[in-house]
């Protein structure tokens, strides 16, 4: 699959260190209804040259990424300044899930859905179902849609397991699922920083599409989910060289029980989490001709 440029973006350079004064551009998914994504052709036009100004970004496989057409983009997370560097550096836009507690905030209830966020309410199963949907919808018109498998940041700096949602998504719509490593971003906004470190230099590393139509017969089967997800995360860790921590990334670490047995590692505290219900209206997508 490969890419055509046609715009000028001045800048961004490519992992053998070739500047791109073309950045290659593609077809434009179908608008959402609402205020999901509105904002966001004028937010590439300014993010972009903003952050090849702020920040020097490499970038590895761009032309992994398909001219049309829907792809799960899969990227490790450790910095809040993800959500901001992958987008400033794809050449389609890209609708992508953020937690729902952002839609608590003042500062970001309006502006994050805009620019492209699909709230999610993080204990996944049936709470994650209306975002999900949303999601099923921005891949049958043929948009980009990302989402961090490990669900959350890693404050370790490892890679963790990945949750199945990404796999599901890709085997009910068909679409590819492409790995991405992100490297450097850690150190352009560490944990719990407010600002970024402006001129910090960051690698994304986009992998080769990893084609879901094989399991096109199995959907439903969870088996089939976890050893596409798991082959997800393979891909992840060959391109950033984390090392693999086989537990879910926010899982509260095992402590001893009364009688001295481990207690099974369990999942993050989800209290005074929103349901994805609640912060996405169920009305149907209408797309755009």
């Amino acid at each position: 699959m490969g890419t055509t440029e046609r715009s000028t973006e001045k800048g961004l350079t490519t992992g053998n260190g070739r500047v791109l004064d073309e950045l290659p551009t593609f077809d434009e998914p179908r608008p959402l209804p609402d205020n999901i994504g509105k904002w966001q052709p004028l937010a590439r036009k300014i993010a972009a040259p903003l952050f090849r100004m702020l920040f020097k970004v490499t970038v590895e496989g761009l032309e992994n990424i398909p001219a049309s057409g829907p792809a799960v983009l899969c990227p490790n997370h450790l910095s809040v300044i993800d959500s901001f560097v992958l987008p400033a550096v794809l050449p389609r836009g890209i609708m992508y899930v953020g937690k729902a507690e952002y839609l608590d905030d003042w500062k970001t209830a309006k502006l994050f859905p805009a620019m492209g966020m699909i709230p999610i309410d993080r204990r996944g199963g049936d709470h994650a179902t209306a975002a999900l949907d949303t999601a099923r919808s921005v891949l049958s018109g043929g948009g980009l849609f990302g989402i961090y498998p490990e669900g959350t940041r890693s404050r370790s700096g490892n890679l963790h397991k990945g949750h199945t949602g990404a796999a599901r998504l890709a085997i009910e719509t068909g679409a590819p699922i492409i790995p991405v490593g992100l490297l450097g971003t850690l150190d352009i906004q560490p944990p719990d920083q407010a600002m970024p470190n402006f001129f910090t230099e960051a690698t994304v590393k986009i992998g080769a599409p990893i084609q879901s139509s094989r399991y096109a017969d199995r959907v439903g089967d969870r088996s089939v989910y976890r050893e596409l997800i798991d082959e997800v995360m393979f891909e992840i860790q060959a391109l950033t060289g984390q090392t693999y921590d086989p537990t879910y990334a926010g899982a509260k670490p095992s402590t001893p029980t009364p009688d001295g047995e481990r207690s099974a590692v369990v999942a993050e505290a989800t209290i005074g989490r929103r349901s994805s219900a609640e912060v996405l209206k169920p009305r149907p997508l209408v797309g755009v001709s």
